[in-house]
């Protein structure tokens, strides 16, 4: 199950922000509005701006499963310089690539590791209480406010953006 809300929803939503962010840059160019003026937006002053938003996400991701599964040594590295959408984009198909590398077959253990962090000293979550109570929520409440950002600046993307596809069943008759 965690490999599902994380490696499959991850993957899933880390699509979707690139779908957000493809209508970003359509609106931008629509409107005539430098795109780094929407990539340097926030919701409130002492917000992170869009950027951060997106590599938090990506970090919140890529991190989240490498603690889960044990390999924190794979992590790809990203230093937080990006100025550019295409440098997101980059940012998120290098994320999405490494989620690509993960099995449910990695997953084994994930529910009982312990799992720290440095902020948090010698506390520690096991692997359910972190991805259920930490990574998931913060994954969600970044891309969230990423989209909201957008929005607020008049991008055109609603519910179903966010969302993406979904799963429908035709029932049998």
């Amino acid at each position: 199950m965690l490999y599902d809300l994380t490696v499959v929803q991850f993957s899933k939503m880390l699509n979707n922000l690139n779908h957000i962010l493809d209508k970003a840059e359509a609106f931008a160019a629509l409107k005539r509005v430098d795109m780094a003026v929407l990539l340097n937006s926030r919701l409130a002053p002492d917000q992170f701006n869009l950027i951060r938003q997106v590599q938090i996400v990506c970090d919140t991701a890529k991190i989240g499963v490498a603690r889960l599964t044990g390999h924190m040594d794979s992590v790809p590295t990203h230093d937080d310089s990006e100025t550019t959408l295409e440098e997101l984009r980059q940012r998120i198909t290098s994320v999405l690539n490494y989620l690509e590398g993960f099995s449910e077959a990695d997953f084994g253990h994930a529910e009982k590791v312990h799992v720290s962090q440095p902020r948090w000293g010698s506390k520690y979550l096991t692997g359910y209480e972190f991805a259920i109570e930490h990574a998931i929520p913060n994954f969600y409440f970044h891309i969230t406010t990423a989209y909201a950002i957008l929005r607020h600046n008049g991008v055109d993307v609603g519910k179903k953006d966010y969302l993406g596809t979904m799963p429908y069943k035709v029932p049998l008759i």
